[in-house]
């Protein structure tokens, strides 16, 4: 484990590798602090929370890769994020006091428990602790709201490029290569959660590998360009693609492929 220690046969973290692990300082009055808090293991395929079970814990995911969705009356699931090291899940649940969404380990997850009345005792004595965690919780709405803009602006082309983008972004802050990862996800789940079909993800997965933005080998992606990813708008159509890395625009002047992409 990255970190922790052994009590009683399980995995335990303090209030500094805690706040560690989100990214936030740890105050000079939490020095001292003794209080210990539990990982707990999750297999792929377990659920951590069901909607309207209720809320008591906030998880802060330690390793392993999970996913967020809603699931109307039919059963169909809408994905809302895909938490990674160093993201707090449940969130949802501090309003109503039930979880309004459910959590799904997408692989193995090293997860731990921070129990919300601890946590809102602990903000009592140690103010900034409460800001920080005030922070956290802003920092996913951000991320969320930033996710829903794209969206609502965006190509299917360009939704799927900057998800990867985002994905190596996420590998690259972690320590992990940004230029090759494997996606734990399906390509239905990427889908749902940029609101395209699977066949629309996977056809446009095709294309970037078609034309040398991406490799692509079953869930193993290998980013070439992550420069064309990023400023890339809608696709050329499939007649005009090529994978040499020029082309020509207008006047015969020579550009680098992602520029001539970003253009179009």
């Amino acid at each position: 484990m990255e970190a922790g220690r052994q009590r009683q046969g399980r995995l335990w973290s303090n209030l500094k590798e805690v706040c560690d692990l989100l990214h936030i300082p740890a105050a000079s009055s939490m020095a001292n602090e003794e209080l210990l808090f539990q990982h707990v293991q999750f297999k792929t395929g377990q659920r951590i929370h069901t909607i309207g079970q209720p809320f008591d814990t906030l998880y802060i995911v330690n390793s392993g890769f999970l996913k967020t969705v809603l699931i109307d009356e039919y059963g169909n699931e809408q994905v809302l994020s895909f938490p990674m090291k160093g993201d707090m899940l449940g969130v949802d649940g501090i309003h109503t006091r039930h979880y309004s969404s459910e959590a799904v380990a997408l692989s193995d997850c090293d997860l731990i428990l921070l129990p919300f009345k601890k946590l809102t005792a602990l903000g009592r004595i140690h103010l900034e602790l409460e800001n920080m965690m005030y922070g956290v919780m802003s920092r996913e709405l951000v991320r969320e709201q930033a996710m829903i803009g794209m969206l609502g602006a965006l190509s299917a082309e360009a939704r799927v490029a900057r998800f990867l983008v985002a994905l190596a972004d996420r590998f690259a802050q972690m320590g992990y290569s940004s230029k090759l990862f494997n996606l734990r996800m399906t390509r239905h789940e990427i889908g749902s959660y940029l609101g395209l079909t699977l066949e629309t993800v996977s056809r446009t997965l095709s294309a970037f590998n078609e034309i040398g933005l991406i490799s692509v080998d079953q869930r193993t992606i290998g980013i070439k360009d992550p420069e064309a990813l990023k400023t890339l708008r809608r696709l050329p159509p499939s007649r005009t693609r090529s994978k040499p890395a020029t082309g020509k625009v207008k006047g015969g002047e020579t550009v680098p492929s992602g520029q001539l992409l970003a253009a179009l």
